[in-house]
């Protein structure tokens, strides 16, 4: 979902790697602040770490939870916290040391079992756990994992040949070791994600209850349950033995609408906004001044074509469609100019990000309608546009309708009538019938954060179900590199394959924006994981 390397800070290749931890960069410490921190929230999908991987759920697992490494708040370089040290000879076979004294809420220990068990519970097949596919790495993934052979057909896919992954070894209750299958130089980037957060035994007998009344190893846990479409509360963890939480609670308020959170921000009844509807931008600026952050945003912003579809099967079909797009003039007209039109698939910040990489994202009218009659036209009916919704993807969305109606005379509607949980499940489902709208914001502070989960080859937020055999090498080829900057090239090579294949259409890279009220002293973003609850203290 979320994370990155800068231009101006990348990490080296590491024997060795992340040996000592670092500060948090979050603040000045000290635990005084105190109060309850009311904050705008969607509805989650899930609040286990290994099936949460949309931005709602992540924000509240990220402070319920804590893993292996953090991101630094200002630079989003990589910091030790759970773990004591990271280290690797060979790139291929990691050791990891834990730092002492952490437990989960319910009492048990925060040690090596506890990650070896939530990384197996997340990796294997039959648990159907969104955040799985980041464990493919680790040696025997594809032991715990099995293929269903046609699909959603009368076939089921057989049982995996083994339960635990061979690559995770125990060494003490505080040291483990992780063999990968092949050598990967951004492993300890990764596992900062909450993909590869620990999970209590508790919560691995009983996902479901754990899922609603979740027993976390962070700073904060919940306070009740949760409330579904209405609230989650948490208050600080007195079994958390790192930096304590700036407020005492944190009180997620839930809306299915981004433009009613808006009007609760202004009704006095919430504290911080991390996101503002699109068409309010002027009015928020002008009303909270020096209370509305903003910064450049490295969250992408797409147009999936359902593959699965046969009017989306010809590639040049999927060209003529981006073609016939211009984005600025969208970008102008819904976003006051602010986002970046997006002419590749990294975001600029990023070591390795290259302008230009996308050459069907510039609008072409004569170009795509030549490559629409090559591919025998549109043999479809109206072009359905699919978003979330209460998010207000509606007006930019409909522009590019509008556009492409323009331009290539196909007729489209939109649907944009699924809250977001169940939009994904749509989207899991491959029920979408026709483009759609999603985003994406990177995981960990790492370039292949951009290619690998929403384009490999099976990768559960390849929505599209892209499949390309050069792509998948290429990113094999990268992840297995001696170097970063070796692993950078090839990288770039797999983005070349997109470009020309375009199974997403690139639209633009939000920036980030959001507003807190008077009640709060110190608003905190960080880099990598975005508006930091715990971090922001309040008067």
């Amino acid at each position: 979902m979320r994370g990155k390397f800068l231009k101006v800070a990348v990490a080296a290749t590491a024997t060795a790697m992340l040996a000592t931890a670092c500060g948090s960069g979050s603040g000045d410490g000290g635990s005084d602040a105190g109060g309850t921190l009311r904050v705008y929230a969607s509805e989650p999908a899930f609040l286990l770490p290994s099936n949460g991987n949309d931005e709602p759920s992540i924000y509240v697992i990220r402070q319920l939870y804590r893993g292996l490494v953090k991101y630094n708040a200002e630079t989003g370089e990589v910091e030790n916290d759970l773990a004591d040290s990271i280290e690797s000879e060979d790139q291929k076979l990691w050791t990891v040391k834990l730092k002492d004294g952490y437990t989960f809420d319910n009492g048990e220990p925060v040690d090596a079992d506890s990650f070896i068990r939530s990384w197996n519970y997340a990796a294997y097949g039959p648990n159907a756990q969104n955040n799985g596919y980041f464990m493919k790495r680790i040696a025997g993934f594809g032991d715990v994992t099995s293929e269903d052979p046609d699909g959603e057909g009368p076939e089921k896919a057989p049982a995996p040949t083994a339960e635990t992954m061979s690559g995770l070894k125990k060494v003490d209750d505080l040291t483990f070791t992780v063999e990968l299958s092949e050598p990967f130089t951004g492993f300890p980037t990764t596992v900062g994600y909450v993909g590869f957060f620990p999970m209590a035994q508790a919560c691995i007998d009983d996902a479901d209850t754990c899922n609603e009344t979740p027993i976390g190893n962070g700073p904060y846990k919940i306070d009740g349950t949760w409330e579904r479409n209405v609230e989650i509360n948490l208050v600080r963890s007195d079994s958390w033995n790192g930096e304590p939480g700036k407020p005492d609670g944190i009180n997620y308020r839930l809306f299915a609408d981004v433009d009613s959170g808006y009007a609760a921000f202004q009704a006095g009844e919430l504290d911080v906004m991390y996101t503002i509807p699109p068409a309010r931008f002027k009015d928020a600026k002008a009303s909270y001044g020096d209370r509305l952050y903003e910064q450049a945003g490295d969250s992408f912003n797409y147009v999936g074509l359902p593959l699965y579809n046969e009017n989306f099967k010809d590639k040049r079909v999927r060209q003529a469609l981006s073609l016939a797009i211009d984005r600025q003039s969208i970008v102008d007209a819904v976003f006051d100019g602010r986002y970046a039109p997006a002419t590749g698939f990294v975001a600029p910040s990023y070591q390795g990000a290259r302008e230009g990489v996308c050459t069907y994202c510039q609008k072409d009218v004569e170009k795509a309608k030549a490559l629409l009659a090559e591919a025998g036209g549109w043999k479809g009916d109206k072009l359905v546009l699919w978003a979330n919704a209460g998010a207000g993807h509606e007006a930019w969305l409909q522009a590019v309708g509008d556009q492409i109606k323009g331009v290539l005379g196909i007729d489209y509607e939109l649907k944009v009538n699924l809250q977001f949980p169940e939009y994904l499940e749509t989207a899991d489902n491959e029920q979408l019938t026709g483009p759609f709208r999603l985003g994406w914001g990177p995981d960990y502070p790492y370039l292949e954060t951009y290619l690998s989960p929403i384009y490999g080859t099976g990768a559960h937020s390849n929505h599209t179900t892209f499949s390309n055999p050069e792509f998948d090498k290429l990113m094999k080829q990268g992840d297995s590199a001696a170097t970063i900057d070796e692993a950078l090239a090839l990288y770039q090579q797999a983005e070349d394959v997109l470009a020309e294949e375009l199974p997403v259409i690139p639209m633009f890279w939000r920036k980030e924006a959001a507003i807190y009220s008077e009640n709060v002293d110190t608003f905190v973003w960080n880099q990598v994981a975005g508006a930091d609850y715990g971090a922001t203290s309040l008067k």
